[in-house]
């Protein structure tokens, strides 16, 4: 009886020690198919972050590029007012104009260094003429040299070019940007510089 039971036995014993193969080799898949979750759940951040790369394009980019030289001249030009003009309108105005451009100008600058993008230098685009709306050198020069209702006639012309100009620039933005905060700021300029545009001309006598 005992020589039958030990084969028996031994079979037992094998087909346990296969049964307990087979566990091992299953956790062992799990912990592989854990490994995998893992590695997945870590690149998570990185398409995260791309995704955060993504929410801008190249309209976002050529709309902050443009407008903070565009801006800075708007400011700059703003600034003459103070000791030049005649008009407390035309005063009031450019105070207006300088206080709503110049936040908006760290605003951009700060949207083009989250996106990697190029800030452009304080003196970049500086009375060029070739963007829409900007004055031209001699023009600004012309400009800081005049005072009183000489100084108030050519701001008012050229301040409702250049407002009319960075419109333009805001309604591309608006058509072709994907950057909800950059097409927010178009529209707010297209709103305010279209109002200014409409007081410009009324104190230029146009309306």
């Amino acid at each position: 009886m005992t020589s039958k039971r030990s084969p028996i036995r031994r079979a037992a014993a094998l087909a346990a020690a296969a049964t307990a193969a087979l566990v091992l080799t299953a956790c062992g898949g799990d912990d592989s198919g854990s490994a995998h979750a893992g590695h997945g759940a870590s690149t998570a951040p990185s398409g995260s972050a791309a995704a955060g790369r993504a929410d801008h394009n190249t309209a976002d980019t050529v709309f902050a590029q443009g407008m903070i030289p565009h801006h800075r001249q708007a400011v700059e030009m703003a600034g003459l007012a103070a000791t030049r003009a005649e008009s407390a309108e035309v005063k009031t105005l450019a105070e207006e104009v300088r206080k709503a451009q110049d936040p908006e100008i760290g605003t951009l600058s700060g949207w083009l260094v989250s996106w990697g993008e190029k800030v452009p230098a304080a003196d970049e685009g500086h009375g060029g003429h070739d963007m829409a709306g900007m004055m031209g050198a001699e023009e600004m020069r012309q400009l800081t040299a005049s005072s009183g209702k000489a100084f108030d006639a050519a701001f008012l012309q050229m301040m409702v070019r250049h407002h009319e100009g960075a419109v333009a620039m805001a309604r591309t933005e608006q058509a072709d940007g994907a950057y909800r905060p950059a097409k927010d700021m178009a529209a707010a300029i297209i709103t305010s510089q279209s109002a200014e545009i409409t007081r410009m001309n009324t104190l230029l006598g146009r309306d």
